[in-house]
């Protein structure tokens, strides 16, 4: 259970620091209550957690070679997949580009709604986290990790990750933003799923 608790929590902090829904929830931050906003991102990313390792777990009813397999061909091509998109991301990220682009998508969606209450707001940012982390990268990673490890420490791992990282949008994402690039997490994050992808090769099938 450690092992999958510490693969979900630094995988899952790799990959999401950086993504669409931390700048969403920074952008939100800034006109809202980030304790608001933090709760809301992050019961989101829970409930999708646990979503993506039930998805995970389907795959044990599969018989155990083809469980195996199927683990190594995950790990292996989603790690390689991320480093490609990592070597293709520009050297100079753009961070003000990225918070823009977070900005219309919240601007949309507060643009239908007729008040502004707590409770909106909650729920605003709880479907927007939602819907922008469904097929997102972090999901894949977490259905990955949970095919073939504990789903208890996949999803406790992958929901303090993302605690931890919504936390940072809240408070000081803007500041990270511009001392790390989410081409450099991009790149960790495919180097540990290779990692965990050749470690699965000598495990016993």
């Amino acid at each position: 259970m450690l092992t999958a608790f510490t693969a979900g929590l630094t995988v899952i902090t790799a990959t999401e620091l950086l993504d669409k829904t931390f700048f969403i929830a920074m952008y939100l931050a800034m006109k809202h209550s980030r304790w608001l906003i933090f709760s809301a991102a992050t019961s989101a990313l829970a409930a999708m957690t646990i979503l993506s390792v039930g998805l995970g777990q389907f795959a044990s009813f599969l018989p155990k070679s083809t469980v195996h397999h199927l683990e190594i061909a995950l790990f292996l091509g989603f790690g390689l997949k991320l480093i490609y998109d990592a070597y293709k991301m520009p050297v100079v990220d753009n961070c003000d580009r990225v918070l823009e682009e977070a900005e219309e998508v919240v601007s949309k969606a507060e643009g239908k709604l007729v008040a502004k209450s707590t409770g909106t707001i909650w729920l605003e940012g709880f479907l927007l986290t939602f819907i922008a982390e469904w097929g997102d990268r972090t999901q894949l990673a977490t259905i990955s990790l949970a095919i073939d490890k504990n789903p208890l420490g996949v999803t406790a791992g992958a929901v303090l990750g993302h605690a931890i990282c919504t936390l940072i949008a809240v408070t000081c994402g803007k500041m990270l933003c511009g001392r790390i690039t989410e081409r450099q997490l991009t790149f960790i994050g495919g180097g540990l799923f290779v990692l965990f992808g050749i470690l699965a090769v000598f495990e016993k099938s």
